[in-house]
């Protein structure tokens, strides 16, 4: 581990450092005229320390993955990273803190993940770093526990810590309180929070909306927490910074709990006249107060992002202690790998997220029945059919297992051994994930957990408390991260629960975040074909959204009816029209195609010929080639028909101007699937009277 239990070597050079990223920081702001210097001002010398003194990391390497990492939730705060990484040699220089918030700079608003080396998050909404964070730690034990489970404490090369900065704000969101609370029952000791508490945010002094103990609270969550006043109760100021640092070495020395180090600082210091204010949060200091605060440090009040050139050498060398470190490393985690020739082999699949050859020989088949299985169901079956194909694979719900389907059967549960209940017996390593009911959170952890590296995450609730996770879900699409959601209970097919638990604008709102794929099979075989798919994909996130109530599962390859293998393109021919190109196309999605292939019946009794293409992923067919879409939903053809019991928000251009949209654009009731499906017009009937309204509007 980094640097356990040393002293800590602080010089004038390291002071005169810290007083440049102050002085960056102002300069930065006031030249964008617009941003969030004050708390970069204070926190210098935290984060500072963090990057020169305590963490373990490479800017020659900064995807090292022996590194700790570090994660800015009060991600406003751009610029306390951005010093650093210019500081540390990450590959930032000055021009690039010229360019702040600048169009096609490297250094944004807030930090962005795969847009600027050594930002480990996209931390934009408050709370989500720190739930990140909690996420990389689970993650950094999983992986521990596939690779090394046998290593003594600090010992392995996968032992690594997790830091993070957040805010009174972070601590106000309630998915910070989400994670947090998971995160102490977890006993996540590889994980330290640094909360700065200025007592500041956009409105002014936090009295006017915040007043609670948050000691006591992380107390009260399991937490390790230390208490540092820089302020000495408001007596006078001194950054005590080797305080700072017993505190960073006593957090890293608790293994059994997460640590929390409550810093009470003042933002904006040292400016004389903007310290302590509501208006240095979010604002830039003004030329006259910058040019008295460089006064107070001792920087040329004319000069504008001055830096030493002795301090730039003295931060750069954190390369070479870098890259001397990784070497260190690189003994030992070569020494593991000659002993471990499968675990070398598994680390090699999970850098690259690269599947096993044949992993997909034990996916289930299923047979043909008019009575048929939830499509949640089949999705469980899935995943227990794979889970020894794909150790990396791992997951569960947010308290919705049985209803999810997520749990692997006889798998060991991402607990504490001592949390095991008589359901879930818990290992430390464990595969299971217990989100608890907390959704928000179990999005904003699984962004954490892929963040990390490695493993693959899956977790579930119904589709209508995809709400509850909509920001995660959000910056998993802007991060392209491949976790994979699974919401069931997808429809007004759930039933009795009524309409607070019955989607009806969900799958329209999350088809409307750039980047998602929605997947809505149709079937049992659907189901596979689609997971198969979503695995292979390593780019994105995935939300599948499956029944509760039984469908019919089709005679694939039979019958008419196609086999899976368009499942990957996002739509297909199930079954075509009989006799030529047909008169109409009816498109659906997930219990609603049985609806579509029913109908195609009713209407070739009366001389009709219907194409039924089922729909699982819009998006998977929108990237497909003009040509294969236009041979599933012919051009000429202008009658068309969608149905899905949802709002038909989405669905005119597939249909096109003479189409018809069979949808749900109301809320459900409570009554049982079959009762509701009719009394709101969802029937194969409807689709065929849509169909011959379609007919007749194309023919003119």
């Amino acid at each position: 581990m980094s640097n356990a239990r040393t002293p800590l070597e602080w010089t004038d050079l390291d002071r005169r450092a810290v007083d440049t990223c102050r002085v960056l920081a102002m300069d930065a702001v006031q030249k964008v005229g617009n941003g969030h210097p004050g708390t970069a001002m204070a926190l210098a010398p935290v984060a500072y320390t963090l990057f020169q003194k305590k963490m373990r990391h490479n800017p020659a390497d900064p995807a090292w993955p022996g590194r700790d990492r570090f994660v800015l939730s009060a991600g406003h705060s751009s610029i306390t990273l951005y010093t650093q990484l210019f500081l540390g040699g990450f590959g930032l220089e000055l021009d690039d803190l010229r360019a702040l918030r600048k169009w096609g700079s490297k250094t944004p608003g807030h930090p962005e993940h795969g847009h600027t080396a050594g930002v480990e998050t996209t931390t934009g909404p408050l709370g989500q770093g720190v739930a990140n964070a909690v996420g990389m730690a689970m993650a950094a034990r999983r992986e521990r526990g596939l690779l090394d489970p046998e290593a003594e404490d600090g010992e392995s090369p996968f032992d690594h810590h997790i830091y993070a900065i957040c805010s009174d704000g972070d601590l106000e969101e309630g998915v910070s309180s989400e994670a947090s609370s998971l995160a102490g029952h977890q006993q996540l000791g590889n994980l330290t929070l640094i909360y700065d508490d200025n007592e500041i945010s956009i409105e002014g002094d936090t009295d006017i909306a915040f007043s609670e103990d948050v000691a006591k609270r992380y107390e009260a969550y399991g937490w390790h927490v230390q208490v540092l006043d820089w302020t000495n109760g408001g007596t006078e100021y001194v950054e005590d910074v080797p305080a700072l640092w017993d505190a960073l070495q006593e957090a890293e020395a608790v293994t059994d709990r997460p640590s929390m180090i409550l810093l009470r600082t003042v933002i904006a210091w040292p400016a004389p006249n903007a310290q302590g204010t509501g208006a240095s949060h979010g604002s830039a200091l003004g030329a006259d107060e910058i040019a008295a605060t460089k006064q107070i440090l001792g920087f040329d009040p004319e000069q504008h992002f001055e830096v030493p050139d002795e301090v730039l050498a003295h931060t750069r060398a954190l390369v070479e202690r870098g890259q001397a470190d990784e070497k260190q490393w690189r003994e030992g985690f070569d020494a593991w790998a000659e002993a471990n020739t499968e675990g070398k082999a598994l680390l090699d699949r999970l850098q690259t997220r690269t599947l096993p050859a044949g992993w997909d020989e034990s996916l289930p088949v299923f047979e043909a029945d008019p009575k048929g299985v939830a499509t949640r169901k089949a999705s469980g079956g899935v995943l227990a059919a794979i889970a020894p194909a794909l150790p990396e694979l791992w997951g569960g719900s947010a308290d919705l297992a049985e209803s999810n389907n997520t749990t692997p059967k006889g798998e060991p549960s991402f607990i504490p051994e001592e949390r095991s209940t008589t359901d879930f017996q818990g290992d430390r390593y464990g595969r299971v994930l217990h989100f608890g009911i907390r959704e928000h959170a179990m999005g904003s952890i699984m962004n954490g957990i892929a963040l990390h590296g490695g493993t693959r995450v899956y977790g579930g609730t119904f589709l209508v408390f995809s709400d509850y996770m909509r920001p995660a879900v959000r910056l998993a699409s802007l991060m392209q991260l491949p976790v994979t959601y699974v919401w069931t209970h997808d429809s007004i097919g759930l039933g009795e629960d009524g309409p607070t638990h019955q989607p009806v604008e969900h799958l329209a709102a999350l088809r409307a975040i750039p980047g998602l794929d929605v997947v809505r099979p149709a079937d049992a075989n659907e189901t596979v074909a689609a997971w198969r798919t979503i695995l292979e994909h390593g780019d994105r996130p995935a939300g599948l959204a499956l029944t509760r109530q039984n469908v019919p599962t089709y005679p694939r390859g039979e019958d008419g009816f196609a086999t899976t293998a368009g499942v990957a393109r996002g739509g297909y021919v199930l079954i075509d029209a009989e006799g030529g190109t047909p008169d109409v196309v009816l498109v659906g999605t997930g219990s609603e195609v049985q609806l579509a292939v029913e109908a195609r019946r009713l209407l070739a009794e009366k001389g009709v010929r219907a194409r039924v293409v089922s729909m699982p992923c819009r998006e998977w067919f929108d990237a497909q080639d003009p040509a294969y879409r236009d041979s599933v939903i012919p051009p000429l053809v202008r009658a068309r028909v969608s149905v899905e019991a949802g709002v038909a928000q989405g669905w005119r251009e597939v249909v096109g101007d003479h189409g018809r949209i069979v949808s749900l654009d109301h809320y459900g009731a409570s009554a049982d699937f079959a009762t509701l499906f009719q009394q709101f017009g969802l029937t194969a009937e409807a689709v065929a009277l849509a169909a011959e309204e379609s007919i007749a509007s194309a023919n003119g």
